[in-house]
């Protein structure tokens, strides 16, 4: 029989970039005094906050991970695992190895850290990390493409992956009648939730209905692609944002080493992985791979959608938010995200709170972090410990969908508080 999968601790450092008013540039009052962190600053940080949230000793970890989709690009730096090594003398020798999978990289080397503790393993180190604010925004744009199939699809506009997701805002609205003030509901859901979240990328920045529903100067359609430009604003985004966040995993073992037998303990129930080809997807309109991930996670878990409480879902756009809910199984089908919408179900007060601390759109989307930051927040809400943003009724079970490349990559993974 399986081992039981727990999470024993978690931490994020804050998720930061343009418009955070910790972020350094040009304009910052400390610009030319300090510097903003590095990636390895990011890898370490978490690393060893999460350590010290799960009180544990860096000598008691057997196995480490470290989820990261760009870094020889954007910071001249791969061999992730070393970096990990030289974030304390007791992670030194521990076996350690960078797990990448675009956008889903951080949920990747979750799942394999599971898989470490099903193999035998009792104290498992999981970071994820990226940085995004060395290069400009069309050269940082043309490195992330490279999570799509390049040769093919790179050319749809120097911003690929927003016109990638411009063309399924186009066939969802066509399909599904989605208007715009729709869609700006769901932003303006998540910046809330954000202002809220101490470490959340735009946490001081506000956002009304009406700035999410038009397009204007300071909300442009910025795209080059005159087809698809009315399809993305960037409002409809998530953020270009720096950041790092680590679990730990735990056998039932692993817990009483940490003097953790007893008490309330949050336990990973499955984690399931979907991949489709790189060229896809054939219908815009649904997120397939992700819905195959979720079958299979709740075929592991012995529940089903109306079951989760709360949830994390990978919000690269707007409209990524709305397909997921739907190939989850939170929605009525195709089409029925726009129910959730009208009756603000997926508010932190609502029947499936969605994306609490304010998802990728305003808690941010350092890439390689965002897998393991989803684990961290929900094993946070199942034990109460979101302060602001927690959601009310004391929730069991929580769920979260991470996503590389436009639903090529697919990783669901279900958590019980127990």
């Amino acid at each position: 029989m399986s081992r039981k999968v727990y999470v024993a601790g978690a931490a994020h450092t804050p998720f930061i970039g343009k418009f955070h008013p910790d972020f350094i540039w040009k304009k910052h009052p400390d610009f030319g005094k300090r510097e903003n962190p590095t990636l390895e600053d990011y890898v370490h940080r978490a690393a060893l906050g999460a350590l010290e949230d799960a009180g544990a000793d860096p000598n008691q970890v057997d196995k480490a991970y470290v989820g990261n989709f760009v870094g020889e690009l954007f910071s001249n730096q791969g061999h992730l695992g070393a970096v990990l090594a030289a974030a304390h003398p007791g992670l030194q020798g521990v076996p350690t190895m960078r797990v990448e999978g675009a956008c889903a990289s951080g949920a990747l080397a979750v799942s394999a850290g599971v898989d470490a503790i099903r193999a035998g393993a009792d104290l498992v180190l999981v970071v994820g990390a990226e940085v995004q604010t060395t290069e400009n925004a069309k050269v940082g744009a043309d490195y992330l493409a490279r999570a799509a199939h390049y040769r093919t699809q790179r050319a749809i506009d120097p911003f690929t992956f927003p016109a990638l997701f411009a063309r399924r805002m186009r066939a969802y609205s066509e399909a599904f009648g989605l208007e715009p003030a729709e869609l700006a509901k769901v932003v303006v859901n998540a910046y809330g939730n954000a202002n809220k979240n101490p470490n959340a990328h735009m946490r001081t920045v506000r956002m009304s209905l009406e700035n999410a529903s038009e397009a204007s100067d300071k909300n442009p359609c910025f795209l080059s692609n005159e087809e698809l430009q009315p399809f993305m604003k960037v409002s409809d985004c998530s953020q270009v944002s720096d950041g790092g966040s680590a679990i730990v995993l735990a056998s039932k073992e692993g817990l009483e080493k940490l003097g953790r037998g007893g008490g309330q303990t949050v336990e990973v129930i499955a984690c399931a992985q979907a991949t489709g080809p790189i060229t896809g997807p054939e219908d815009l309109t649904r997120m397939e791979i992700t819905k195959l991930a979720a079958d299979r996670a709740y075929a592991q878990a012995g529940v089903g959608p109306k079951d989760v409480q709360v949830a994390e879902v990978h919000d690269c756009f707007a409209v990524a938010q709305l397909l997921a809910v739907e190939a989850l199984g939170f929605a009525d089908g195709p089409g029925g995200a726009r129910k959730l919408i009208a009756e603000d179900a997926m508010a932190i007060g609502g029947r499936i709170p969605v994306n609490t601390g304010g998802g990728l759109m305003a808690f941010g989307h350092p890439v390689g972090a965002t897998g393991v930051k989803q684990i961290g927040e929900l094993y946070r809400q199942l034990l109460g410990k979101c302060g602001d943003y927690q959601v009310p009724g004391e929730p069991t079970l929580a769920l979260a969908q991470n996503m590389g490349g436009d639903d090529r990559t697919a990783v669901v993974t279900v958590l019980r508080r127990g």
